[in-house]
């Protein structure tokens, strides 16, 4: 069965970003250290205002099978937040060419970890093909993710975003 590195080193940041240390992913999400680090997230809009979410495999450490944002994932010691979003983008999706646009950034604490979000939306109509790393996806109508909100299928990331996901369209 797959399952996350718990070995994978991720930065240490403080609240604007600035690297501090190192810590593994292990460390960052055992729900004791709550050490901050920087995550990307990317909402990809079709061009009939649809969403795609991905689908959390049962095997991931953090809300296994629930509903997400199109691709989301740690930035890597090393790496700038542009670089994570455009390797998430094209490992979890196969997505590449695509011009993000910055919605907001904020912290997110949930009782294993905290994370500086690096929150992104863009328009996207090419192929998407969800990788092994996800147990699937689809896209889904603004009126369809309004009515599930609040049930249970979405992770507590993608429901604090959302609003503002949607908002930032109509700028």
């Amino acid at each position: 069965m797959k399952q996350d590195n718990h070995e994978e080193l991720f930065p240490v940041v403080d609240e604007e970003g600035n690297i501090l240390d190192a810590a593994t992913r292990g460390r960052c999400h055992d729900g004791h250290s709550k050490l901050l680090h920087p995550v990307v997230h990317l909402h990809v809009f079709n061009s009939a205002g649809e969403l795609y979410l991905q689908q959390r495999p049962a095997w991931k450490d953090i809300q296994p099978d629930k509903w997400d944002t199109a691709v989301g994932g740690h930035v890597d010691l090393g790496e700038s937040v542009e670089q994570a979003l455009r390797r998430e983008a094209r490992e979890e999706l196969g997505i590449a060419g695509f011009t993000p646009q910055l919605v907001d950034r904020y912290v997110f604490e949930s009782s294993r970890e905290r994370e500086l979000v690096f929150t992104f939306r863009t328009v996207y109509d090419d192929p998407v093909t969800p990788s092994d790393e996800l147990a699937g996806g689809r896209f889904w109508s603004v009126a369809e993710i309004r009515e599930h909100l609040g049930r249970g299928i979405f992770t507590p990331n993608f429901e604090g975003e959302v609003e503002k996901v949607f908002a930032s369209c109509s700028n």
